[in-house]
């Protein structure tokens, strides 16, 4: 089922029920794994990456770096690197290779928008396929255009598609995806025969999906420490004695957490976070930092460990994400499958277009992936839709998820207006507000002043999501939405709401709200203190809801099912007919004239969010 041109038969373990994460953040361990077992008997270099998302030009803002076409030359080189010549020092002489992903294996945006255009084969899967792959694992954006968008990608591969591994995710109401799992295409776990050696991989993903993406019917099960052990034990009785998971939990902090809920996982290949682990030696893409550990405050080296059940020390990697790098785990095993070191040459490896590491383009995947896909972006980067008088902020930290920007202004603008437009068509109330979650605003740039593209609207509005209505908000429900958007000041969060139609206040010493994923007030919320529509409608005052007619809302499907955990609760809404991009394109060119001004819309933002 891999794409790379060595034998090799995988045997699937297709079964798919309940999983958790839960525990105390675990204590790094130490150091490696000591050898005590005679010397390693076989060496697995294990490759890998996560979050590609789409990014399959260049990293952004580097054009000498990145690209799917030089990420999969270099996948190739350190491949037969790994299992050609002379073993390095300490490697055994029986060594073998596989290629994972830990997901996030495609994104909303102007590239994935030429494959929507497109049509099946799409341009992501065409170069993973040329990557070729082991396993990949499920993360939260490949639900972001739902169920069948994934099942699409799935089938971009062909008749003989890597398997997508994912213990946690049951597919069975989700007709499509469920025909891939009867397939032996989705699986829980999947064995890799490679050198003669059984490999087991387990997958997992985020207990939170449903709240991040749009997973439709697919159900997501919470207790995944429970049922990535039970893949593992299923694994074990077969004999299978080397055994990697690759998880999309969202972060370190998470795979670190879970580790210690489970014994004979041998390596974990985590995604979701984009943190970047690496020696002061590693040559990084330029301006990368390796990121700091949250645990310890130190710089997150390559590999981190955690302490199982067992207390074996595990070593834990990821690799930041865009194809900017390649990693490149080294790990020696014994004759009983037991980890026995990790190899000094482990560490992310860049995709580097010039020397003195450069790569050239795979000749293949250049012509059939990039060179489309760069005309199709072209194309839009030359469609002028208006001039903005003022450089606009979409930047995240400080920006769209933690404060009002202009451009959070602009967006929740053309919402409003989009829903009053459509309203009447729709028999609907027209909103009298509106509420864009930051997580929805993605370009995480500050857009220059000057001419405002088609190619801009993507990068900001990326998702498929609709405009929608909730006609009938209850006031004291709209304050509950409103404290759960600053429920997470000061951390940067996608939740945090940019809004037009009303300003309100709010404390960020307040109490802090807590909801569950089916938007059940755990804690109220008391940060949010004044309510004010723009015709002068007061809301809350002094903390208090006052009572009154509820609210017509305009926002889009992701956030009115509940997204980010905003507690909408099932209300009933209406989707008006037209993206959060193409709002935003309709409200530059027919609201505006074309002239974004800095008397709409000043660099500090309006007023329209404050705090004490």
């Amino acid at each position: 089922m891999t794409q790379h041109p060595r034998p090799r038969r995988l045997a699937a373990v297709t079964a798919i029920a309940a999983l958790a994460v839960a525990g105390p953040l675990a204590t790094p361990g130490s150091a490696a794994p000591a050898a005590g077992h005679g010397g390693p008997a076989f060496t697995l270099t294990i490759l890998h990456n996560n979050d590609g998302e789409s990014k399959l030009l260049s990293a952004p803002g580097q054009p000498d770096y990145g690209g799917v076409a030089r990420f999969a030359t270099l996948v190739g080189k350190l491949r037969a690197q790994a299992t050609t010549g002379r073993p390095g020092r300490g490697q055994a002489a029986r060594r073998g290779a596989i290629t994972l992903s830990s997901g996030d294996n495609f994104l909303a945006g102007p590239e994935f928008s030429a494959s929507l255009r497109k049509g099946v084969p799409f341009y992501d899967a065409l170069a993973l396929k040329a990557v070729g792959y082991d396993a990949m694992a499920i993360g939260n954006h490949e639900f972001d255009f739902g169920p069948d968008i994934l099942a699409d990608f799935i089938g971009s591969f062909g008749a003989a598609p890597p398997p997508f591994v994912s213990a946690n995710l049951d597919m069975s109401d989700e007709a499509r995806l469920n025909a891939l799992v009867k397939k032996g295409t989705i699986v829980s776990s999947v064995t890799v025969r490679e050198r003669g050696e059984r490999i087991g991989v387990v997958g997992a993903t985020t207990p939170a999906l449903a709240a991040l993406s749009s997973p439709r019917r697919v159900k997501v099960l919470q207790d995944v420490a429970g049922l990535v052990q039970a893949q593992v034990d299923r694994l074990s009785r077969r004999g299978v004695d080397k055994i990697v998971l690759i998880s999309h939990l969202q972060g370190l902090t998470e795979d670190r957490a879970l580790v210690p809920m489970l014994r004979n996982v041998d390596v974990v290949i985590a995604g979701g976070g984009d943190e970047l682990m690496a020696s002061d030696t590693t040559p990084l893409v330029p301006g990368d930092v390796i990121t700091t550990d949250p645990a310890t405050g130190e710089r997150l080296r390559y590999p981190m460990y955690a302490r199982d059940r067992a207390g074996v020390d595990v070593p834990v990697v990821t690799t930041a994400g865009d194809y900017k790098y390649v990693g490149r785990l080294v790990v020696n095993f014994d004759r009983r499958g037991k980890v026995v070191g990790v190899d000094r040459g482990s560490g992310p490896v860049r995709v580097s277009g010039v020397a003195p590491d450069a790569v050239a383009p795979d000749r293949r995947v250049q012509r059939t992936v990039v060179e489309p896909v760069s005309q199709f972006v072209d194309d839009m980067a030359a469609n002028v839709l208006g001039e903005s008088a003022v450089p606009l902020e979409g930047r995240r930290d400080p920006g769209v998820r933690t404060k009002e920007t202009n451009l959070g202004n602009l967006m929740a603008d053309s919402l409003l207006a989009a829903g009053r437009k459509n309203a009447a068509a729709y028999g609907v109330t027209p909103p009298q507000v509106a509420l864009q979650n930051g997580g929805g605003i993605r370009n995480n740039s500050l857009i220059p002043a000057g001419p405002v593209t088609e190619l801009n609207t993507f990068q900001i509005a990326a998702f498929s999501n609709f405009v929608s209505v909730v006609p009938d908000v209850p006031r004291a429900q709209f304050k509950e939405i409103l404290e759960n958007a600053v429920s997470r000041m000061p951390v940067a969060d996608g939740r945090f709401a940019q809004v037009a139609g009303f300003r309100f206040t709010y404390d960020p010493a307040g109490t802090a709200q807590v909801v569950d994923d089916a938007g059940t007030v755990l804690t109220p919320g008391t940060r949010v203190r004044s309510v004010t529509l723009d015709d002068g409608t007061v809301i809350v005052a002094n903390g208090q809801v006052v009572p009154g007619a509820g609210l017509s809302v305009a926002t889009n499907d992701f956030s009115a099912r509940g997204g980010d955990q905003w507690p909408f609760r099932g209300l009933p809404f209406t989707t008006v007919g037209l993206t959060y991009q193409q709002a935003l394109a309709d409200y530059i060119t027919g609201d505006l004239g074309g002239r974004i001004t800095a008397a709409a819309y000043p660099e500090a933002g309006s007023g329209r969010i404050t705090t004490p």
